[in-house]
């Protein structure tokens, strides 16, 4: 599998990009989160509900640690489909127009599948590789992509 997540698969060549919650980053992450609420706790007699009340933010990171969902998207010939965790969605390509990427103003990148119909799906980040990859992906698919950068909506 090549870094942007093409896979040759017989005649025709599909995008698939999967991950999975539990990560090094996140590990190492939470771990250094908890050692200084526990330094603050042993050596600047902080509050334990004080500090109970800055771990809260962490929980859903740790629920991931010890679920660890999977999420992906794959791209073949006929569909296009992602999940993440428990929900799953799929589209026929010929029901899409086209991709719209968005970059916000915090540099991430919101991407919506913009049906036939005139609505629109968007796809959860944590299903999604890195932006230029998909791109790539989606243009060998002959899909039409539109990018927009730093749009609020």
């Amino acid at each position: 599998m090549s870094p942007a997540g093409a896979e040759a698969t017989g005649s025709e060549a599909r995008f698939r990009f999967q991950q999975q919650a539990r990560s090094a980053r996140l590990i190492i992450l939470l771990a250094a989160i908890y050692l200084v609420l526990i330094a603050a706790y042993l050596f600047l007699d902080a509050l334990w509900w004080l500090l109970a009340l800055l771990a809260l933010p962490t929980l859903p990171a740790l629920s991931d640690l010890i679920r660890n969902p999977d999420a992906g998207l794959e791209i073949d010939a006929t569909t296009f489909r992602w999940w993440s965790g428990r929900h799953r969605r799929e589209v026929p390509l010929s029901e899409i127009d086209h991709i719209r990427m968005d970059t916000r103003w915090d540099f991430s990148v919101r991407v919506r599948l913009m049906l036939r119909s005139g609505r629109y799906l968007q796809l959860p980040h944590e299903s999604l590789p890195h932006h230029r990859g998909l791109e790539q992906g989606l243009i060998a698919r002959d899909l039409r992509v539109e990018r927009h950068h730093f749009t609020v909506f």
